[in-house]
């Protein structure tokens, strides 16, 4: 199953450079794996903001869940999350 998944970051602006870099880098380590997972298909930045747009799959949604929660961002992170569906013209 697919799901576009949309996250905002709301760490403090006042968060230390060193922890905020150094979740920057456990961040990536984490999606790299996820990607090899084949859990991350694509993934986009929001140009101005710290958010991002991700194409994830997962067998359901505890799943997906579990891995987003996995995330060294998520005790900062505002999820959205819209399962997807395919559409009639795309079979």
């Amino acid at each position: 199953m697919e799901f576009l998944v949309r996250t905002e970051n709301r760490m403090p602006p006042d968060a230390p450079d060193e922890l905020r870099n150094s979740l920057r880098a456990a961040e990536r380590v984490r999606a790299d794996e996820l990607r090899a997972a084949g859990m991350l298909k694509r993934l986009w930045r929001v140009p101005g903001r710290w958010a991002t747009v991700g194409l994830y799959e997962a067998p359901d949604a505890t799943t997906l869940h579990d891995a987003l929660a996995s995330l060294p961002m998520w005790p900062w992170m505002d999820v959205t999350v819209e399962p997807l569906a395919t559409h009639p013209q795309e079979r």
